[in-house]
C-alpha cells in the first residue's frame, strides 16, 4: 500500500535539533513549522503526505512524482501536498536551504478560505517547483528566515504574521513562473469533457492493490456523468480530438508504470488495482500501450 506519511511520522523520521513539540504550535489554528535543510536526508520514501511543505532547496537532486522526474540542479522553491505522491533524492554537494510545514487547518482560517488543494503549485497535474534568479531567491530566504526568527519570537500575533509570510511566499512563486491557464472551450460538449477529465484524475493515484478502480470503461464514466455513453464520446472527442477509451488507458498506463516504479507490489497486485481481472489481460495492455512487458519495464528500472 502507497505510504501516507502523517505530521508524527515525519517527526519521528527527522530528529532535527531544533524542533518544537507539536503540541506548542497546535493551538488550535493548525500546525505550522520551519526548519534549516540541515541535516538533509538522502533520499524520503515515495508516498502522499496529510499536511504540505514549501522547500526552499539549495543543492542538487531530483524530485520524484508518479508521472515525471525533475532535475534540480540550481536553486528551487519547491511545493508539496496531500494530493501528490512525490520523493525527494539528494545529489551530491552541499544541501541548503530551508524548508516549512503546515497543515491545511493552519492557512484556512476565517479571513483567508481558500481551499489550499486549489492553489496552482499545489494541483494534480500541476508544476510543483519554480527557479527563482539571483535576486528572487535572496527574498524568498529572507522571508523563510523571517519565519524562523518570528515563530521563536513572543509577538502574541505571531502565527497570523506566519500565515501571511505562507501567503508571500506562494504568491512570489506564481509571480516567477505564473500558472498556465488552459484554453476554454465553451459549450455542453467542453463541460461533459471538464467533468470527464476531472473524473478521470479522482481516481488516481492508487493507494492499495486490495480496492480495485471502479471505474474503468467509457460505459462507467458517463453512467458516473449521468450521460449516454455516445453522448460522452462524441463530446470528449471533438473538445480533445481523442476518444474516451483513449484518455482511459492513457491513464491507467501512466498508473502503471508509476506502480512499476516506485512500490514492490506484485504484477498481480498491480493489475488487480488497475481494474484488471487477470494478470495476463494487463500484461497485454502493457504490452499493447508501452511496447514491453511489465516485468521487463520494472526490470529496466533498476
Amino acid at each position: 500500500m502507497l505510504e501516507t506519511e502523517t505530521l508524527e511520522e515525519f517527526y519521528r523520521r527527522h530528529p532535527l535539533p531544533d524542533q518544537k513539540i507539536l503540541a506548542e504550535n497546535n493551538t488550535g489554528q493548525g500546525h505550522f513549522n520551519v526548519f534549516l535543510r540541515k541535516p538533509c536526508v538522502q533520499r524520503t520514501p515515495f508516498s502522499r503526505r496529510d499536511f504540505y511543505k514549501i522547500a526552499l532547496v539549495i543543492g542538487k537532486g531530483k524530485m520524484i512524482y508518479t508521472d515525471k522526474e525533475v532535475i534540480i540542479d540550481r536553486p528551487a522553491l519547491v511545493f508539496s501536498g496531500p494530493s501528490v505522491p512525490s520523493s525527494w533524492e539528494s545529489g551530491p554537494g552541499p544541501q541548503e536551504g530551508c524548508f516549512c510545514l503546515f497543515t491545511e487547518a493552519f492557512v484556512e482560517s476565517r479571513e483567508h478560505q481558500h481551499p489550499l488543494q486549489h492553489f496552482p503549485l499545489f494541483q494534480v497535474g500541476a508544476s510543483h517547483i519554480v527557479f527563482p534568479n539571483e535576486s528572487q531567491l535572496s527574498f524568498l530566504s529572507a522571508t523563510m528566515h523571517r519565519m524562523m526568527d518570528d515563530l521563536d519570537s513572543d509577538y502574541v500575533n505571531k502565527y497570523d504574521l506566519l500565515r501571511n509570510y505562507l501567503h508571500i511566499l506562494m504568491h512570489e512563486a506564481l509571480k516567477i513562473t505564473p500558472a498556465k491557464t488552459p484554453e476554454k472551450k465553451s459549450g455542453g460538449s467542453a463541460r461533459i469533457t471538464a467533468l470527464f477529465l476531472e473524473l478521470l484524475e479522482r481516481q488516481f493515484p492508487i493507494d492499495s492493490p486490495e480496492e480495485s478502480l471502479k471505474l474503468k470503461t467509457a460505459h462507467d464514466y458517463a453512467q458516473s456523468l449521468a450521460v449516454h455513453t455516445n453522448h460522452l464520446n462524441r463530446a470528449v472527442k471533438e473538445v480533445t480530438g481523442k476518444t474516451t477509451t483513449q484518455h482511459i488507458a492513457d491513464r491507467v498506463l501512466k498508473e502503471s508504470v508509476a506502480l512499476l516504479k516506485n512500490t514492490d507490489w506484485s504484477i498481480a497486485q498491480i493489475a488487480n488495482g488497475l481494474g484488471f481481472e487477470e494478470p495476463a489481460y494487463f500484461t497485454n495492455f502493457f504490452k499493447k500501450y508501452n511496447g514491453s512487458s511489465p516485468a521487463n519495464a520494472r526490470g529496466n528500472n533498476g
